[in-house]
């Protein structure tokens, strides 16, 4: 229920700001919603193998809350753009709204709090910090992911694209579809002292299973020109490692500066009294 509140009932509080905002000042409010590939439930490895990229209309059959929450608010977002009270014969809708669906965002800043395609982040973390890691799904799994960076530019592109030339309300966007292993390769090549196994949760990898291998973003590219600057290649050496890798040699040298303090403050007092 926290999820549905959260998801659901803000969006639609946003929606309906978005639709008196809309009224009050005679235009259209351009309303950006972030989804998911969550929103896809592929029935079986099967279809997902066979159905190597899916597009937006294809298998929106969520088998999470958060999934089914997310198609939800981009049905909402349909009602409110396109359907905001039909049968009303003054009733204008006021709400531009904007989908994007993304896949896996790995982010070099924030610290991975557990989420199902939180595994690839994981990996580059606990390497280095020096910790082994139990990757939570099996070698060969394959979903999409893109570096946030291209996520941010990704939400502003699509706003400032002109209404006119956008074929549709939901948009897939995708950069690149590693499998687990071969994350795991670039990691150890980098972290030569990295230690990766495999520690499969039936139930994660149950979810993951359900997203695709790999979505079609042809019509983010040919609408409002979405082009990721970072492949798998360029995120992690590029932008992941590096700023990670960093993020902990900065840790390592507070830590040390601070023990440092810490020991010549309590040194003083002792140097004062054998003064």
């Amino acid at each position: 229920m926290t999820a549905h509140h959260v998801n659901v009932e803000g969006t639609l509080n946003l929606l309906e700001f978005a639709q008196r905002q809309g009224e009050s000042h005679g235009r259209p409010v351009i309303f950006i919603y972030p989804s998911s590939i969550a929103a896809y439930g592929l029935p079986d490895l099967e279809t997902k193998r066979r159905c190597a990229r899916v597009r937006e209309d294809q298998f929106t059959h969520p088998v999470t809350m958060y999934g089914c929450n997310k198609l939800y608010c981009e049905l909402l977002g349909d009602y409110y753009g396109k359907h905001y009270k039909q049968l009303s014969a003054d009733a204008i809708a006021r709400v531009d709204f904007r989908a994007v669906r993304f896949p896996g965002l790995i982010s070099a800043v924030t610290v991975p709090s557990g989420g199902t395609s939180d595994y690839a982040p994981e990996m580059i973390h606990a390497a280095a910090k020096g910790e082994h890691y139990d990757c939570f799904v099996r070698p060969d799994t394959r979903i999409p992911f893109m570096a946030m960076p291209d996520g941010v530019e990704a939400l502003l592109t699509l706003a400032a694209a002109p209404r006119s030339q956008l074929t549709r309300t939901q948009y897939n966007v995708t950069a690149f579809n590693p499998s687990a292993a071969e994350i795991r390769d670039v990691v150890v090549a980098r972290f030569p002292q990295a230690t990766v196994s495999y520690d499969v949760d039936p139930k994660r990898q149950g979810i993951v299973d359900s997203w695709p291998m790999d979505v079609d973003d042809s019509a983010a590219r040919r609408d409002w020109r979405f082009a990721p600057r970072y492949d798998f290649e360029r995120a992690f050496s590029e932008y992941l490692i590096p700023t990670i890798r960093q993020r902990y040699r900065d840790m390592e040298a507070r830590r040390h500066t601070g023990t440092d303090a810490r020991t010549l403050m309590d040194t003083e007092p002792r140097r004062r009294r054998e003064d």
